[in-house]
């Protein structure tokens, strides 16, 4: 690609607060919404257009659809740093579905062209990072909005490529963070306006939502090249009880390497073998590869959990653990205790 910038570049990152700052004179900080899909780098050059992830991967080749929007929508030279979103629901009431968009990473290139006409993706754009000849990243951040702005301000309500909302005002923000998560956002992003594009460095603050709840453990999954007798856990899988019946929920991946091994020694005596591990609940989420094994358990281990959002009856991300709960009944996990957004439809976000 004959472009001004090197690519593929690690877009610019956002470190956590605790709650949306305020800005020391009007004008120095702007907010946006902060949205939960694949953070991509958009190329185009003539015909040739790329999507990168956040890592430098290339998604090329799992969005065709937004491949084909990019050439129709986006000018000839372009770089812009976006996100790809899928949304669901009917007209009026829509959100967006992250467990649609995370099945859009699949090997088969036939899968990949119906899941494009199923669950089409679209882009939410915020930066623009070169455009023709011209290397934009130096510039401060309120004209790279503006010249944002200008550039694909106009495109028309049907199109899938989208300039994320934008205000000054820490109100408004505030505002934001509490209704938008009904649609499925996840925080507000608050930029420095005078600060240059800086790839790979956490110049942006991100205020996320953050709860606790407790579920009972149901089973877990085995450290990847590991046996089930001798091996170390991989992660714990979740459930609540909803209308008397355990449901998954979702699961905690994230281990020390010397928590994995003691987890296993204390889940060993719960273990359900025969019949009841048949009848046990068990996880349906899909990867890649598959369904990851499982190793169902007696219902008896109340933890609690740190999550973002329950999307349905599912934590929408995986869960981070809190503590263990010996004071909590199994079955007072329920789904009713947790708290959920107010809805709020995802088109009043995108098109205000």
């Amino acid at each position: 690609m004959a472009l001004p910038i090197a690519l593929p570049l690690e877009p610019m990152l956002a470190r956590a607060v605790p709650e949306v700052p305020r800005p020391r004179r009007l004008g120095e900080l702007s907010y946006e919404p902060k949205w939960d899909g694949f953070r991509c780098i958009v190329a185009r050059d003539g015909n040739e257009v790329e999507l990168w992830s956040r890592s430098r991967k290339r998604l090329t080749g799992y969005f065709p659809e937004v491949v084909a929007a990019s050439r129709r929508f986006l000018p000839g030279q372009v770089v812009l740093d976006a996100e790809l979103v899928v949304r669901s629901g009917p007209p009026g009431a829509q959100r967006l579905d992250w467990e649609a968009l995370s099945l859009r990473i699949h090997p088969s290139a036939k899968r990949v062209a119906g899941l494009a006409e199923q669950t089409p993706a679209e882009l939410v754009c915020f930066d623009l990072l070169a455009l023709a000849d011209l290397d934009l990243m130096p510039l401060p951040q309120r004209e790279r909005r503006d010249a944002l702005v200008q550039l694909l301000g106009g495109l028309p309500d049907d199109a899938p490529i989208h300039v994320t909302r934008a205000t000054d005002d820490p109100a408004e923000a505030e505002a934001w963070f509490a209704q938008f998560e009904g649609a499925g956002l996840d925080g507000v992003i608050a930029k420095q306006t005078d600060a240059p594009y800086s790839p790979g460095q956490r110049t942006m603050s991100k205020i996320k939502h953050a709860r606790t709840a407790e579920a009972v453990v149901i089973g877990y999954g085995l450290s990847k090249g590991t046996r089930a007798r001798a091996g170390s856990v991989g992660s714990i899988h979740l459930g609540l009880y909803d209308d008397g019946e355990l449901i998954p929920v979702g699961g905690i991946g994230a281990w020390p390497d010397a928590v994995r091994t003691q987890l296993a020694d204390v889940l060993a005596p719960l273990v359900l073998e025969g019949a009841e591990a048949e009848a046990a609940p068990r996880p349906n989420e899909l990867t890649r590869t598959g369904v990851r094994e499982f190793v169902p358990v007696r219902p008896e281990l109340v933890v609690e959990v740190a999550f973002d959002q329950l999307e349905g009856r599912r934590f929408r991300h995986a869960v981070q653990f809190v503590r263990w709960r010996p004071d909590r009944e199994p079955t007072s996990c329920t789904l009713d205790q947790v708290e959920r957004a107010p809805a709020y439809d995802l088109d009043a976000v995108l098109r205000p």
